[in-house]
């Protein structure tokens, strides 16, 4: 017997009571509705401390991320940027910008975020942010030592991610 044909006879002679119905579909967000135990740390102060959140979004280096709850557990090196962090579902969401840091998420929706330096990105005005770029221009194309270039350019660096956050 043809194989498709035998295919055919079993198909049409099983019982209707194993004909499956199709699952239904779901998202991500209709799946998860847990929220997330924020930590935002800096030498200095805790921004945040196990706070619950709805998402964070980091600037990691491997690409931007989102991290909602029961995310995947790993560690994340940042780069400059802007870290959005969405307090409650369909409300607004604080914005930091920091110089670099790790972001750690761990099993139980916890993620920590270290960083060295982070400010309200309320608290930057892009006047002074393009004068600084402009001075970091000037020191990494400069004919200074080699430390004061390698550190104009990471300064320039962190002015232009600091820069394109504030559009």
């Amino acid at each position: 017997m043809n194989p498709l044909r035998l295919a055919r006879v079993a198909a049409r002679a099983r019982p209707t009571s194993m004909i499956r119905t199709p699952l239904q579909k779901r998202s991500y967000a209709d799946a998860v509705s847990d929220k997330i135990k924020l930590t935002l740390a800096l030498p200095h102060q805790a921004i945040y401390k196990s706070t619950d959140v709805v998402q964070v979004n980091v600037p990691a280096e491997s690409g931007e991320m989102g991290v909602l709850a029961n995310h995947v557990p790993s560690i994340e090196q940042l780069k400059p940027g802007l870290v959005e962090i969405i307090e409650e579902s369909g409300g607004g969401s604080k914005q930091f910008f920091l110089s670099g840091g790790f972001a750690i998420v761990q099993p139980g929706s916890q993620l920590s975020i270290n960083a060295v330096e982070g400010f309200p990105l309320e608290e930057f005005s892009s006047e002074a942010v393009r004068s600084q770029i402009t001075e970091a221009q000037k020191i990494a194309s400069g004919s200074g030592s080699e430390q004061d270039v390698a550190e104009g350019k990471i300064e320039l660096e962190v002015l232009e991610s600091l820069q394109a956050a504030l559009k």
